[in-house]
C-alpha cells in the first residue's frame, strides 16, 4: 500500500499543478494508510440507505435555474465553435465518424454490459445508462487542449454530438434502459414521455448552440472579450449546482458513496479506454486517439441531472450517479491529461539521448 501511494504522488502533483495547486511532498503516507483502512471499516459498518427511499431535494425554481445554467453553458461552448469547424468533418471524416461511434454506440453498449455484469440497483443502473446516452461534457475541449490532443476534432465532435443528442440521447436511453428486465420494469413505473424528453433536450442544447454560433459570427470582437469569462463562470455555476445537490442530501450521498464511487470509477475508466483504443484500432494518429478518449470519457452529466429532475421526480439513485460523474470526470480528465503530458515528456527525453 505504501509503495503504491508513493508511486501516485507524481500523479497527484501533476493533476493539482494543472488546476494551480501543489500536492505537499511532506504528506504523511502513514496517515493516508490510516484513512484508507478507516474508509474500509466505514464501508463495511455503515448500513446503506435503500435506494428506493432516496429522493433528491430540488424545487421547481432550482430546476428552472439548472435549465438556464445548462443553456448558458451550451451558449458559452458555442461561442468557441465557428462554421469552419464543421469542415473538419470533411477533412477528417474517419476521426469524426469514430468519435460518434464510440460516444453514441459503443459506450452505451459497454454500459449495458457493465450494468448486466455488476447488477446494481435498477435506479443506479438507469443512472449509468442515462449518463452514457448524454453527449460530451463542456470541459472536454479544455481537457483536450491541455492533453495535446486534436482540439479541432474535439470541437467538431462537441458540435456534432450536440446536434445529434436530441435524437440519440432519448433513443439510447429508452433502448438500453429497456434491454434489461430489472431496469425495464423500473423505467415503466415513471411513464416517461420520450417525445417530450426529445423536445427538452433539443431546447436545452440546440437552441443555445445555434444562438451561440450566430452571436460569435455577428459580434466577433465582443466574443473575444467574453468567451473565457463565460466559460469559467458557466463551469463554476455547474459545479455549484452539483455541490448544492450533494450538500442538501449529504446523508444520502455518504451512505451510498462507496458503491457509487466504484461504479462511476469503472464506468468512466471503460469510457476513456474504449475511446482511446478504438482510435488505435482504426489507426488514427495519437492526438486523435487522445481526443476520442476525452470526448467519450467526459459526459454532459448536467443534462443527465435535468432529465432526472424533470422526468424521474429527482430519483436519488439516478441523481447520485449523474452528480458524482460530474465531479469524477473532471478528476479523471485532469489525471489523463497529466498522464499524456508525462508520456510526451518521456518520449522527448528518449529521442534526445
Amino acid at each position: 500500500m505504501g509503495s503504491s501511494c508513493r508511486k501516485l504522488s507524481p500523479v497527484f502533483n501533476g493533476c493539482f499543478r494543472l488546476i494551480g495547486y501543489r500536492f505537499s511532498e511532506s504528506f504523511s503516507w502513514t496517515r493516508l494508510r490510516l484513512f484508507y483502512f478507516l474508509y474500509i471499516a466505514v464501508h463495511f459498518c455503515v448500513v446503506l440507505t435503500p435506494v428506493d427511499d432516496i429522493n433528491i431535494i430540488f424545487s421547481e425554481e432550482s430546476l428552472l435555474a439548472l435549465n438556464i445554467c445548462l443553456g448558458f453553458i451550451m451558449f458559452g461552448i458555442a461561442l468557441g465553435i465557428k462554421p469552419n469547424d464543421f469542415k473538419t468533418i470533411s477533412l477528417n471524416p474517419k476521426g469524426v465518424i469514430t468519435g460518434v461511434f464510440t460516444q453514441f454506440l459503443l459506450l452505451p453498449f459497454l454500459t449495458f454490459v457493465l450494468v448486466y455484469l455488476t447488477k446494481p440497483h435498477p435506479a443506479l443502473g438507469l443512472g449509468m445508462i442515462l449518463v452514457a446516452a448524454c453527449p460530451g461534457g463542456n470541459v472536454s475541449n479544455y481537457i483536450s487542449s491541455i492533453s495535446k490532443a486534436n482540439v479541432a476534432l474535439s470541437i467538431s465532435l462537441t458540435a456534432v454530438a450536440t446536434l445529434a443528442s436530441p435524437i440519440m440521447t432519448p433513443l439510447n436511453f429508452e433502448f438500453w434502459g429497456s434491454a434489461l428486465p430489472a431496469t425495464r420494469e423500473y423505467l415503466r413505473a415513471f411513464e416517461i414521455g420520450f417525445p417530450e424528453m426529445l423536445r427538452t433536450v433539443a431546447l436545452l442544447l440546440l437552441l443555445p448552440l445555434i444562438l451561440g454560433i450566430w452571436f460569435a459570427k455577428q459580434y466577433p470582437l465582443i466574443v473575444v472579450k467574453i468567451k473565457k469569462p463565460i466559460g469559467v463562470l458557466s463551469f463554476l455555476i455547474l459545479l455549484g449546482f452539483i455541490a448544492i445537490a450533494m450538500a442538501r442530501n449529504f446523508g444520502v450521498f455518504r451512505s451510498q458513496l462507496s458503491l457509487v464511487f466504484l461504479l462511476v470509477f469503472a464506468h468512466n475508466g471503460i469510457a476513456l479506454l474504449s475511446g482511446y483504443f478504438t482510435g488505435a484500432l482504426v489507426k488514427l494518429p495519437e492526438s486523435d486517439r487522445r481526443t476520442l478518449a476525452i470526448e467519450t470519457g467526459i459526459q454532459n452529466s448536467g443534462l443527465g441531472l435535468i432529465i432526472i429532475f424533470s422526468f424521474f421526480n429527482g430519483n436519488g439513485g439516478m441523481a447520485i450517479i449523474a452528480a458524482w460523474w460530474g465531479v469524477w470526470h473532471i478528476i479523471s480528465g485532469l489525471s489523463v491529461a497529466y498522464f499524456f503530458r508525462r508520456c510526451d515528456a518521456r518520449i522527448k527525453i528518449a529521442t534526445q539521448t
